[in-house]
């Protein structure tokens, strides 16, 4: 990747229900921190990319690129799409054609506010099938873990430890969370919480496992290598970015045990930043289920079809804080992922990129990741729609 662009400083608020806020100082928050922390004014910024889904349902708010050039006092280029990494990718490749030097991206979500409206068009984004059809925004997970079954041939004791393993991802991002300050959950739950939530739902899939509605803003600033160098000695570089589409309807897919929209961002984005699957160290998965986590180590190559609930199971039988795969330490979702850290749509994707930076840095505080080898490569999987945009951002240090 040539001109690569780099990370040189991120910022974030805490997630969770923000209804005394308004959009414009959870946004004002994250950009603050990113700034001070890169040395930087608004007016040294060229361009901004900003991300939301529904602040014009949520708040009102039409035309947000007026809404953040009043904010920002700028005039400067904007632009608005839905998520944070569609925002990301667009801010890349500006940087990578020599078009801007440096630039803000933005991703802000207030859900709560309106949760009532929202949540049929959460089903309308993700399937229109599956929302003509009745169907809850939980519905296609649940196909999902079904067909999986089914594909697998998972039966009797092998079924039993499944679903134990998708109640210990569950677990598990909690335990992370607990040292993660921004996140939307700081406390403990049990496997056996998460196995009396199904059984009181009377479904394969509980409260538990099923990330929260949140609010919340993230900010990451971009720069070109030559721009970077003068803002910071600790680089964090965007080596391959990629994305890739599926059909909208779910059930009209091919395969519907995972996500091809993943496989491939993930292909391209190794073939561009010219590294293999076992460098990756530090992982952010887009978990909005506790199936998504495990179809998704699946979907990037780090487990075999079909098989990955079975690392899930052996590993959280003494968890040390990692999955081991073919010898290899994975950690995954150390910020809790978006089960406990939280999941305000637009911003979301900014908190995944956010943690990988600090982890990367040697910042993440408590949760920082200790390996037996130099932390140097890590990776962001963030979807649009029940896996009908998938992206993949690869970052690294050195």
């Amino acid at each position: 990747m040539g001109n690569r662009p780099v990370i040189v400083a991120a910022g974030r608020t805490k997630f969770g229900e923000h209804y005394e806020r308004q959009p414009e100082r959870l946004i004002e928050e994250a950009w603050l921190r990113a700034s001070e922390e890169a040395g930087l004014e608004r007016r040294d910024l060229e361009a901004c990319y900003l991300s939301d889904y529904f602040l014009p349902i949520t708040n009102k708010l039409g035309l947000e690129e007026g809404f953040l050039s009043e904010l920002t006092e700028l005039h400067v280029p904007m632009d608005v799409v839905r998520s944070f990494s569609s925002a990301f990718f667009n801010a890349c490749n500006a940087i990578q054609a020599g078009k801007y030097r440096l630039v803000l991206v933005g991703g802000i979500e207030k859900m709560t506010d309106r949760w009532d409206k929202i949540r049929d068009d959460l089903m309308l984004l993700e399937d229109p099938w599956s929302y003509y059809a009745g169907c809850t925004p939980e519905a296609n997970h649940e196909l999902m873990l079904r067909a999986y079954i089914k594909k697998y041939g998972i039966t009797g004791e092998n079924l039993e430890k499944l679903n134990i393993a998708l109640a210990q991802i569950s677990v598990k991002n909690h335990l992370n969370a607990l040292k993660n300050e921004y996140a939307q959950y700081q406390r403990k739950i049990t496997v056996e919480q998460v196995l009396e939530a199904r059984k009181n739902a009377r479904r394969p899939l509980g409260l538990y496992d099923f990330a929260p509605i949140s609010d919340g803003a993230t900010a990451v600033i971009l720069a070109a290598e030559e721009t970077a160098k003068q803002l910071t000695d600790k680089p964090v570089y965007v080596l391959g970015s990629a994305l890739a589409t599926d059909y909208l309807t779910y059930p009209a897919r091919e395969d519907i045990t995972g996500f091809l929209a993943s496989r491939l961002a993930m292909e391209n984005a190794l073939k561009t930043a010219g590294i293999s699957l076992r460098d990756i160290q530090v992982l952010e998965l887009y978990d909005q289920s506790t199936v998504m986590e495990m179809v998704s180590l699946e979907d990037l190559g780090f487990c075999e079809g079909g098989r990955a609930w079975k690392t899930v199971f052996e590993n959280c039988q003494d968890y040390k804080g990692y999955y081991e795969i073919d010898g290899q330490k994975l950690f995954v979702n150390m910020n809790g992922g978006l089960k406990a850290d939280g999941n305000p749509l637009g911003a979301t994707g900014g908190a995944q990129i956010y943690e990988v930076f600090k982890q990367l840095r040697g910042e993440a505080g408590e949760r920082q990741v200790k390996d037996d080898k130099e932390l140097r490569y890590g990776c962001v999987l963030e979807l649009e729609g029940f896996g009908t945009k998938s992206y993949v951002h690869l970052l690294g240090v050195g």
